[in-house]
């Protein structure tokens, strides 16, 4: 793997207009991906994923090389119908097209001008996506601004494209008492790639971050996607998970809770079949007083299925005031599924109110019988506990147009 990473990444540098600044950058992250690898079981975060045995299984002859001076056509049948929205279109890890057709052309700034170095490196995917993004961009959304319409990121692969390596990076930064609604949108149907995706976002005093993930189209592409969020005072963050799709897909958030009176919100579905294997993991670091977190993750599997549940709150010894939330469940339908929790607390205040557990196990049979002696077969019967299930996630959706648009695409009902 090595020489081909060498190889495939020569002729990037050969093929692109990076900066002497910006190689030396790449070839530093791409030695540090080099020595280490892909993640796996060895390392703690990593044991329920062994990130470098997928792949070996399901990706012959991984290729990091990408021709980005390639125009892509976009098909405009990928756009959300029924939702007013404003775009950014990733096509083979090239952004094509970036439309804020809705929003004042004043109050929103995207430049390439970005410091690549502000993001701590915690594992090897992060360091290969450096060492590979293409072009790394920065949208500011300006003090005092609500953007009037979500952005929605279609992240899409070629029909031909297999065995490739595909990096995306964002940074964003929401200015003070602004707002941005985010939808990521993961629609491609390609088969066994390696798509990596890194945001990182700064939220200033008073700002909001509403960000829902939508990975629901089946397809046998390995994901990984790591969600930095840095917080100032009063701040707030809603992140949403759907998590379905994909053979493979670890989600990753970490949130720092760095002003006063900052608050994060996390709520995931995992929602499989047919052997995929799919894993959600947050770090919730609360690093000064009054600070709040609240993360509820609830989990469907069947057919050799396999989920993974780790979260983490850290509270530390200047957090006073902290209040803390946690918790997963799982039904399993089958007994070849396998489901993992990981919930942590490590806690150095002493005046604090955390919690944290997990429960999985299988339908209520009793509640089956009682809805099939009121006439429901055993299928209707399941469907109806099991959205019932769900739709306690769903509910914490707090924008009603995105909270149907979630529904309406793994059919929860009222």
């Amino acid at each position: 793997m090595e020489q081909k990473a060498r190889t495939d990444f020569e002729k990037i540098v050969k093929n692109s207009n990076f900066s002497k600044n910006d190689i030396n950058f790449k070839i530093k992250n791409l030695n540090n991906f080099i020595k280490n690898g892909f993640p796996n079981k060895k390392q703690e975060t990593w044991k329920f994923s062994d990130l470098n045995q997928i792949i070996s299984k399901n990706i012959l002859n991984l290729s990091f090389y990408n021709d980005f001076s390639l125009t892509n056509n976009i098909d405009p049948s990928i756009f959300i119908d029924g939702l007013e929205h404003n775009k950014l279109v990733f096509i083979n890890g090239r952004v094509e097209k970036i439309d804020f057709k809705h929003e004042d052309k004043d109050k929103i700034e995207i430049t390439d001008k970005v410091n690549e170095n502000n993001l701590k490196v915690i594992n090897s995917i992060i360091s290969l996506n450096n060492a590979f993004t293409n072009k790394h961009y920065k949208i500011i959304v300006k003090k005092n601004y609500s953007l009037k319409k979500p952005l929605v990121i279609y992240s899409i692969t070629d029909q031909q494209l297999n065995s490739k390596n595909i990096s995306l990076r964002l940074d964003f930064l929401l200015e003070e008492n602004s707002s941005l609604k985010l939808i990521d949108f993961f629609s491609d149907t390609t088969e066994n790639n390696f798509i990596n995706s890194l945001y990182n976002f700064d939220l200033s005093k008073n700002s909001t971050l509403k960000n829902y993930k939508i990975d629901n189209k089946t397809n046998n592409n390995i994901r990984y996607s790591f969600n930095n969020i840095e917080q100032d005072e009063n701040s707030l963050s809603e992140t949403f998970v759907l998590s379905s799709g994909s053979s493979f897909f670890k989600n990753e958030i970490n949130c720092n809770l760095k002003g006063k009176y900052s608050s994060a919100f996390i709520n995931g579905i995992i929602s499989l079949n047919k052997k995929k294997h799919h894993e959600i993991k947050t770090n919730i670091n609360h690093l000064t007083e009054n600070t709040k977190s609240y993360q509820l993750i609830k989990s469907v599997l069947e057919n050799n299925s396999k989920a993974v549940y780790q979260g983490k709150i850290f509270v530390n010894h200047e957090a006073q005031k902290t209040d803390g939330y946690q918790l997963s469940k799982a039904i399993l339908l089958n007994e070849n599924v396998e489901f993992n929790a990981k919930p942590e607390l490590e806690i150095y205040a002493d005046d604090v109110k955390c919690s944290h557990g997990s429960a999985s196990g299988s339908l209520n049979k009793n509640s089956i019988f009682y809805l099939m002696s009121r006439g429901l077969n055993y299928i209707q019967a399941k469907d109806l506990l099991l959205n019932g299930f769900l739709l306690d996630v769903i509910e914490k959706i707090t924008e009603n147009e995105i909270k149907n648009l979630i529904k309406n695409s793994i059919g929860i009902k009222e």
